[in-house]
């Protein structure tokens, strides 16, 4: 067991979306040194080695990642590069200094057929390149690295970085009327709830990690289409003085997306609630202070 005094995360991708809340966050026992790109680049082996050593990590939680979802079909390598190799190379690293491993993968990974929540021991198909990217990097960290945790959320929005809530927000006064797709659903998941599932989970990982290693699903509560997201982010808009413009429900098929994503990536998440007693509030709650956070 590593004395709490000893815990120093190593928070890779510490610039982006998720990155920023989760340094905005302090828990006793737990020491966060953030690095975002420019500090390293999880693609150079030699490079995260070299990190690892010098922050004296106890434990990597990676948030570096690769996440235009539609730009990865082009660009596939650079994908595969962040999503598998750079997580193979933080698994070695922390294989090699005895450290633990949190790492945050997506709902991407599944094909979207099953009718009800996907769980965490279910199949992984993904339909397009950063699904597959992400699920080869699942793999690696559970071929090099034991004590890990991966864990898997869903439709992330923050008041930070490119998510689907700044760019409906970005689309009031540009029109007056917006098609959305209504057939593909999932659970939105507020970076700020993610984050603090992580901090969560870390100690508990570390205190026991051969019982507690594994993937697990974190998303907040609730349900809903592409559309009906829009429509919750819109009504906020609206209390809060703007005019969005009216909401068309269509067909993925008639949106067109480079990638294919999945109909359901409805995510189960009855194991890290079990295993952590991590809280869910519902996704309508936690929009309500990031749109007002994005307006202002």
């Amino acid at each position: 067991m590593i004395a709490k005094a000893q815990r120093r995360v190593l928070v890779t991708g510490a610039g982006g979306q998720v990155g920023r809340d989760l340094m905005a966050l302090r828990s006793p026992g737990l020491e966060l040194i953030g690095l975002d790109r420019a500090a390293l680049d999880v693609t150079r082996a030699d490079d995260v080695v070299a990190a690892l050593g010098r922050a004296r990590a106890d434990l990597v939680v990676n948030l570096a990642a690769y996440t235009a979802v539609d730009k990865a079909e082009d660009e596939p390598d650079a994908a595969f590069a962040v999503n598998r190799d750079g997580v193979a190379n933080l698994a070695r690293a922390c294989k090699l200094r005895g450290a633990a491993m949190i790492n945050v993968s997506t709902d991407y990974v599944f094909d979207g057929t099953k009718p009800g929540a996907w769980r965490e021991d279910d199949p992984v198909a993904p339909l397009g390149v950063y699904g597959k990217s992400k699920a080869e990097g699942e793999s690696a960290l559970r071929d090099a690295l034991p004590h890990h945790a991966i864990v898997r959320a869903s439709w992330v929005f923050g008041a930070h970085g490119r998510n689907f809530v700044r760019t409906m927000l970005g689309r009031i006064g540009k029109s007056d009327e917006l098609r959305v797709v209504d057939d593909q659903r999932s659970c939105p998941t507020a970076v700020a709830d993610l984050a603090r599932a992580i901090v969560s989970i870390a100690a508990p990982l570390l205190d026991n990690p051969a019982r507690l290693a594994g993937t697990y699903h974190y998303c907040n509560a609730g349900v809903t289409t592409w559309f009906g997201f829009a429509e919750a982010i819109f009504a906020r808009a609206r209390d809060k003085g703007l005019k969005p413009p009216r909401l068309v429900p269509i067909k993925a098929s008639q949106y067109p997306a480079r990638a294919r994503r999945p109909a359901n990536s409805e995510l189960d998440c009855a194991k890290i609630v079990k295993a952590f007693g991590v809280s869910r509030p519902p996704w309508r709650e936690s929009l309500l202070p990031v749109v007002d956070a994005l307006i202002a």
